[in-house]
């Protein structure tokens, strides 16, 4: 059972409104990718893999996708178009990668860890990255945990100032030490005062982009070490923030930085202003890093725990029951 089972019946009409650019986008195209057609042959096949691979999903995902279906067509020999959004549904949910935070209530955190649970959150500059802090300090506060923010973007002096200005308005403390400070002494400092608070969760902001990848793998192993010399086993989660507007570069951003460190979460922001949720599928089976969370709009409950089969029937229709 997945973890979107915990959620109420609102929550799922937020997600099927907020994908409707992406699944009007999906269906329409498929549509005519099968219009004329009683069985899916070879013509269908084609014509849905023009429709995955030109929306965002990428090619090497839409090509195991193909192999996936045509093999199911294979073996059961006739299959109808009727059946296509079904197909779809079970194997690209069956092809995304397994999460460990699966059968955990949203926003918890395991209890069978020495406490702050550390976040440190990674992405390019203008994908939403300290509003997706934002949004994850207000719902683990919401469940009544005590959070602590650190500002350890500090090659800008917006970023510190915008993570202030979302401490206050979800009234959680922060620790900054301004524009230029060492981003590694804002995360040692966080995770000491956090710990000496006994807060539960503790979430890191990282600059958004160094000169290059060296610099920022360098950065972001720097900041892990010194938060090791507190808590041996920080940060417990690694998430990269990505906004799916972006399509095909979001991919390529999700290579620069799995390259850089090692990534075991994504952030999935502004899908409800794309028709680009495609390149979920994408980045999730390209790199076989768990997607968690997904961005559906402006204010702070609005980001939601991710769930495959929930997120896939939303988009190509009702699948499987």
């Amino acid at each position: 059972m997945g973890i979107f089972s915990f959620f109420n019946k609102e929550k799922k009409n937020d997600l099927e409104k907020g994908l409707e650019k992406t699944k009007e986008g999906f269906l329409q195209r498929i549509a005519r990718a099968v219009a004329g057609k009683s069985t899916i042959d070879d013509e269908v096949l084609d014509n849905l893999e023009e429709v995955l691979a030109t929306s965002d999903v990428g090619v090497d995902t839409t090509l195991k996708i193909i192999d996936r279906i045509n093999a199911r067509v294979s073996k059961d020999k006739y299959m109808s178009t009727k059946e296509l959004n079904h197909l779809l549904v079970e194997e690209i949910a069956d092809m995304l990668a397994p999460s460990q935070w699966d059968n955990l209530p949203p926003f918890t955190i395991p209890e069978n860890l020495q406490k702050p649970y550390v976040i440190m959150v990674v992405g390019v500059n203008g994908v939403g990255k300290t509003t997706t802090i934002g949004k994850l300090a207000y719902q683990f506060k919401q469940n009544g945990y005590h959070v602590v923010l650190g500002a350890s973007d500090t090659f800008r002096a917006a970023a510190v100032d915008q993570l202030k200005i979302w401490a206050e308005r979800v009234d959680v403390p922060i620790v900054s030490q301004g524009m230029g400070a060492d981003p590694a002494s804002v995360a040692f400092d966080t995770l000491k005062s956090a710990m000496a608070k006994n807060a539960d969760v503790v979430i890191i902001d990282t600059a958004g982009r160094l000169h290059n990848r060296v610099n920022l793998m360098n950065e972001l192993t720097k900041i892990k070490k010194v938060m090791q010399k507190l808590q041996p086993d920080a940060p417990h989660e690694i998430l990269l923030v990505l906004d799916a507007t972006t399509g095909q570069n979001a991919i390529e951003q999700a290579k620069q930085f799995s390259a850089a460190t090692a990534i075991n979460a994504l952030a999935v922001t502004k899908l409800d202003g794309t028709a680009k949720g495609g390149v979920v599928i994408g980045i999730s089976d390209q790199f076989q890093i768990p997607i968690k969370y997904i961005g559906l709009g402006e204010q702070m409950k609005d980001l939601q725990m991710f769930d495959k089969q929930t997120f896939i029937e939303s988009i190509f229709g009702e699948g499987l029951k």
